[in-house]
């Protein structure tokens, strides 16, 4: 699953680790996140976007969205 996690965390600052304390995960589980070698699951995402202050979508976008297709 193709994430902006990676961008998101670095425009803000925000260290591996920062992030990982923030939505109680392991560093290691962030970087997988951030290489592609894990997807989150569902709550994960939930609390990564949270972190961020962002829609679930705008961290982790649909890969199966058409052009011109909108969140609900």
């Amino acid at each position: 699953m193709k994430s902006r996690l990676k961008v998101l965390r670095a425009e803000r600052g925000w260290t591996q680790e920062q992030l990982s304390q923030t939505v109680g995960v392991s560093r290691y589980a962030i970087n997988a996140l951030e290489t592609e070698r894990h997807d989150p699951s569902l709550d994960l995402a939930f609390r990564i976007a949270g972190a961020f202050g962002l829609a679930v979508e705008a961290v982790f976008p649909n890969p199966h969205a058409k052009p011109g297709d909108t969140a609900p």
